[in-house]
């Protein structure tokens, strides 16, 4: 892709977010959104971080409210910044754990899929998933850069130099 239209070096997040993944025997929790940003879209539970919260706070609190289960021992693997036209900048920090306590269970806000590795479906989410999921999936650390107009992705950047341990 051509050069960012961006100066990233005074990008700010508006709104900073989490992601999680649990991954365990050959597949990925991920979940149906109901409501807000994404709504209808296959993604992985997450949302935003509350005022004092640290970004692991945050992804395992709302693990715990979209699917009723709390992710054990989750892990930094990924940092995403989008520049949206249609809503505030996000900076959304994405996690990986292997195991979780609890049943995944259908909320108001998400519909838990349990899906093979190999099955991921890409077509019914968001456009950039594809470029760093199957890092997460490998466990290499990412920095991703996006810029989204509405739903359609105009440029994107990928850095796997990073170490968020």
């Amino acid at each position: 892709m051509a050069a960012s239209p961006i100066d990233w070096s005074q990008w700010q997040g508006g709104i900073h977010a989490t992601l999680m993944f649990v991954v365990k025997d050959g597949r990925i929790l991920l979940i149906e959104k109901k409501r807000g940003l994404g709504a209808g879209k296959i993604n992985g539970p997450g949302g935003k971080i509350d005022p004092g919260e640290t970004p692991l706070q945050c992804v395992i609190r709302e693990t715990q409210e979209e699917l009723l289960i709390t992710p054990l021992n989750p892990r930094k693997i990924g940092e995403l910044w989008f520049s949206m036209s249609d809503s505030p900048h996000i900076l959304c920090h994405v996690f990986r754990a292997d195991d979780h306590i609890g049943t995944p269970t259908e909320t108001d806000e998400a519909v838990p899929l349990w899906t093979s590795i190999k099955s991921i479906p890409y077509t019914r989410m968001w456009e950039d998933d594809r470029h760093w999921l199957p890092l997460l999936l490998e466990e290499t650390h990412f920095h991703g850069r996006f810029i989204f107009e509405g739903e359609s992705m105009q440029w994107m950047e990928m850095d796997t130099s990073v170490n968020w341990s």
